[in-house]
């Protein structure tokens, strides 16, 4: 295979003809894991509280909904686990698929669930178990999807397609939030049950698009040349534990950060009376919908100057945003609301997602990629999911600097994380890319791909 040390099993270096079928398949599937997945946690920031908990304390309400906001993040890792270990066993394809499904089907049936009015306890059990079964669905998600991307990406547009892939989470926040804007005129519980009950939609639309993705040409390349091993998993922890721990620690600057800058944000602006619903959903429809062209645009950045430089330039500007960002929303003004969340979005959460898609899959072996970018991007999760949760607390014993001052904390471990993982794309890579790109004929991995099946063949 064309390659070099540096840039070892990284697919062809042209792309495949599939590549942009490929990334809008993964993109079109991100966009309704997203919907479905961050559809709760605005449902849990502004409606479930009642509806599931209804202890008559506001603020008791809402922490116990984030608590089962928390409960999905956790199973998260697992899903991860699970759909790392097939992916690189059985390939990305089959794991994209079945993650759709199980998360589509898990979405729609918290839109018919029962209330704490009608069934007692049974409705926040029934709540609990549906959210544990989301997180394995989008736990399993986001490896698949990233990884048949970028391997079937050109090297030098790496970023930029992986980037399309990331930018589902904006566009998937827009339309569940859009959806949440017209349905809030709507009475009773049909305010929270039609966004749920909508992603069946989106489910059979994102299963006709993912059903003609073609498998990664990377994984077959392994399964060709006899490389898959036993047990990806505790290959991956025994032999790159270092940078598991690593893209932890880069994961959680931007997951745990937009639980806390978006997510407690919002019901933050409920809380203390500084917005109401619709203008927050509002407000959330203009950062995700300039989120979706940042997200894309700061992953194609990564290809022109390494994948570590955005990251080190916005930690350290959210070590700086920390303060600011609530001292600006208490001021209560709309316009100014609207400048916090759009900047927590679209620089603070944006930029870090933006080069995670193509960093990620970077520091891992081929073999052994699925494994590892999973277990880092997911283990994070659960930090991000009882992060709601212990802003909650944190407000209640300090107020706002509370939250404010765990954003720093997210934020500081994010600098740290950067410092010390390596480049990945430095410019020792791209002229080496370039170069490689320059010299091999545009057919050449598929022909080194067919006489290697050939050999094994025969």
């Amino acid at each position: 295979m064309t390659s070099t040390s540096t840039l070892e099993m990284r697919g062809p270096v042209h792309g495949t003809g599939d590549q942009v079928r490929v990334a809008f398949g993964s993109t079109a599937g991100a966009v309704i894991e997203a919907y479905d997945f961050i559809g709760y946690g605005t449902a849990a920031a502004l409606y479930f509280g009642t509806a599931f908990f209804p202890t008559g304390n506001a603020l008791m309400g809402t922490l116990l909904s984030f608590a089962t906001l928390g409960v999905g993040f956790v199973a998260r890792p697992i899903g991860g686990i699970v759909g790392g270990h097939l992916g690189d066993k059985v390939g990305r394809k089959p794991v994209l698929v079945t993650s759709l499904i199980v998360m589509g089907l898990a979405t729609f049936l918290i839109g018919c669930l029962p209330t704490h009015a009608t069934v007692g306890i049974i409705a926040p059990i029934l709540l609990v178990t549906i959210r544990i079964i989301q997180g394995l669905a989008y736990g399993a998600e986001w490896g698949g999807a990233i990884l048949m991307t970028y391997e079937h990406s050109p090297w030098l547009k790496r970023g930029m397609f992986t980037g399309l892939v990331q930018a589902g989470f904006p566009v998937g926040l827009l339309l569940a939030n859009l959806v949440f804007l017209f349905s809030v005129h709507l009475p009773g519980d049909w305010k929270w049950r039609v966004p749920f009950l909508f992603s069946a939609v989106l489910v059979i639309v994102g299963m006709i698009i993912r059903s003609k993705v073609p498998e990664s040409p990377v994984f077959e390349e392994v399964k060709e040349s006899g490389a898959v091993v036993k047990s990806p998993i505790v290959q991956v922890i025994r032999d790159d534990w270092r940078n598991i721990l690593r893209g932890i620690g880069l994961r959680i600057a931007e997951t745990a950060g937009y639980a806390i800058s978006i997510t407690y944000i919002i019901s933050y602006l409920k809380t203390e009376g500084l917005a109401t619903d619709r203008q927050t959903i509002f407000a959330l429809c203009i950062a995700s919908a300039i989120g979706i062209f940042a997200t894309s645009g700061w992953g194609a950045l990564t290809d022109k100057i390494g994948r570590r430089p955005p990251y080190l330039w916005v930690t350290i500007f959210n070590c700086l945003w920390a303060f600011p960002m609530f001292l600006i929303a208490n001021t209560g003004a709309f316009p100014l609301i609207i400048i916090v969340i759009s900047i927590s979005y679209c620089i603070s959460q944006n930029a870090l997602a933006g080069s995670q898609g193509c960093w990620f899959p970077e520091l891992f072996q081929a073999n052994t990629r699925s494994s590892g970018a999973s277990l880092a991007y997911q283990i994070s999760a659960m930090i991000s999911g009882i992060t709601p949760f212990l802003t909650t607390i944190l407000y209640i014993q300090w107020g706002w600097f509370g939250p404010a001052a765990l954003f720093l904390v997210y934020s500081i471990l994010g600098l740290a994380s950067t410092l010390v993982t390596h480049e990945t794309w430095g410019p020792k890579e791209r002229a080496e890319a370039e170069e490689i790109t320059r010299t091999t004929p545009k057919d050449q991995y598929q022909r080194d791909l067919e006489a290697l099946k050939a050999r094994k063949t025969a």
